[in-house]
């Protein structure tokens, strides 16, 4: 067969030798972040090894300390020892080990709960509860300000979904009633009409912002809407005894439909899970994907939460204590000149942002990179907060995250307000 290239003209023949593709992908300039790792030497702790230097690890979210724990890792290394490394399959066939029933169960005692399951992976947790059980032809009523897994489990329901504006109670009953009018119009008579869900955290991890939650519930026991809360950030961390936003405000457990939580925050260890009723819970156990179809958590991390939990039950002071380092790190970083905090004062987690913004999203997130930088080298690991800019409903504006601990000292909290303040006054 002829050669199609050789019944070209000599110009075009030269045209298609000299072609040069484009890239798939854009030059990536030599002082982009993902070029300069920070490298973290050794185990994650108070402090942690970067470049032969000991930094204080103000960047991890180890609310507790049970990361590093001596009890918690002798958990973890006998449950090792006993099973190895993995359960080698799902849950519901043959992945289930007498540890995950354990754990399900303490965590159901600690939150006062009828049933819990858990999965191998945080973000699976919420992002595969919401779709099984809102469906197309639901309605999801959603605070804007939610962290990404969640909003990524309302996308995978396709149910209609509606924002409200963060934390706006008033804002969020405007947008109930005027989808019960839409509600009444559409449907007549309504079949077995659409389910309403309020999606809410209980901590807010973008923004450090407790959620309203009696209000929240009073809402949605007037209009007879199903609530699903997101703990992951608030177990362990919010009440008495750490038993989360619901704690913290008294309100009843039952009144919430479906409570989801992390074990990769206060608890130190790896995975999430659904706690509720039994009929809520069980059908999770057929329809989460995450939980469905994902090898199931590592036994030695299922143990690792359980002892972790366990030294919360044990110790009624931790949430308290936590509390106050919060609250004096709060205090100590809202005298930052330049920089605006962001959170309420018992939040472990602090979002500072520029006073000022310069106007260019890029622009601010470089200036508060090079604080972070210039912190580093005064002893001190912090992170700028990152998102999918252009995955987030709301991308929320630039910032540095500082997360308390129980652990850290008041001399320690000094250090981390005196190297921003020397970082602020060489960056602004």
């Amino acid at each position: 067969m002829d050669d199609p290239v050789l019944k070209l003209s000599a110009e075009d023949q030269e045209k298609v030798r000299s072609w040069v593709p484009d890239p798939l992908v854009p030059p990536t300039p030599a002082d982009h972040p993902a070029l300069n790792p920070v490298i973290v030497d050794g185990k994650l702790g108070k402090y942690v090894r970067v470049k032969s230097r000991d930094l204080l690890n103000m960047a991890s979210h180890n609310y507790l300390g049970m990361v590093g724990d001596a009890s918690v890792e002798a958990a973890g290394v006998a449950a090792l020892r006993k099973y190895g490394v993995g359960a080698c399959g799902p849950r519901t066939f043959f992945g289930t080990v007498d540890v995950h029933l354990e754990l399900e169960h303490h965590i159901s005692a600690f939150l006062g709960t009828e049933e819990t399951a858990i999965y191998s992976l945080g973000f699976s947790t919420v992002s595969s509860a919401i779709p099984a059980y809102a469906k197309p032809g639901d309605v999801l009523v959603v605070d804007e300000s939610v962290h990404f897994a969640i909003q990524k489990g309302v996308q995978a329901s396709k149910s209609k979904t509606v924002w409200f504006k963060h934390n706006d109670v008033e804002d969020l009953e405007c947008q109930i009633t005027r989808l019960m009018t839409e509600l009444e119009k559409d449907l007549k008579p309504p079949p077995a009409a659409a389910r309403l869900f309020i999606v809410v955290e209980g901590l807010y991890m973008n923004t450090g912002d407790i959620c309203p939650l009696p209000e929240v519930v009073a809402l949605a026991q007037r209009h007879k809407i199903r609530i699903i809360l997101d703990e992951s950030v608030s177990i362990g961390v919010l009440g008495e005894q750490g038993r989360g936003v619901t704690e913290h405000f008294g309100v009843k457990v039952t009144d919430v439909d479906l409570i989801c939580g992390s074990l990769e925050h206060a608890l130190g260890s790896c995975g999430g899970f659904t706690s509720g009723s039994y009929h809520v819970v069980d059908h999770q156990r057929l329809n989460g994907l995450g939980y469905v179809f994902s090898a199931s958590l590592p036994p030695m991390l299922a143990s690792a939460a359980t002892k972790a939990l366990e030294l919360i039950d044990n110790d009624v002071t931790m949430t308290s204590r936590l509390r106050t380092v919060s609250e004096t790190l709060h205090m100590a970083l809202s005298a930052v000149e330049g920089l605006q905090l962001v959170g309420v004062p018992e939040s472990p987690i602090k979002h500072l942002r520029l006073a000022t913004s310069g106007g260019k999203r890029s622009d601010d997130q470089q200036l508060l990179q090079r604080i972070v930088d210039i912190v580093r080298d005064e002893g001190v690991l912090l992170t700028t907060a990152c998102y999918l800019a252009d995955q987030e409903v709301k991308t929320p504006p630039p910032s540095i995250r500082v997360i308390a601990a129980i652990y850290l000292l008041d001399e320690e909290i000094q250090l981390v307000k005196r190297a921003l303040d020397i970082a602020v006054a060489q960056v602004l």
